[in-house]
């Protein structure tokens, strides 16, 4: 799945991927909206970026996420 500027998200789990640092895990259950989307080639494997509610903007791995609208 790609994901595309301005979509809703939620952190619904741990990400699997190696740049998931543990102190992401606060991040789960979390709402945010897509910042930076990987436009360039829609690679499932980079990060994306995402403002999330009331933690910031943060580059996450997209299997730890799943739209909302």
């Amino acid at each position: 799945m790609s994901f595309r500027r301005g979509q809703k998200v939620e952190i619904f789990r741990k990400s699997e991927d190696e740049s998931w640092a543990d102190y992401m895990n606060e991040y789960i259950g979390l709402h945010g909206i897509i910042t930076d989307p990987d436009t360039s080639i829609n690679d499932p494997e980079d990060l994306v970026e995402v403002s999330l509610e009331g933690k910031g903007t943060h580059r996450l791995p997209q299997d730890c996420m799943r739209p909302l609208d």
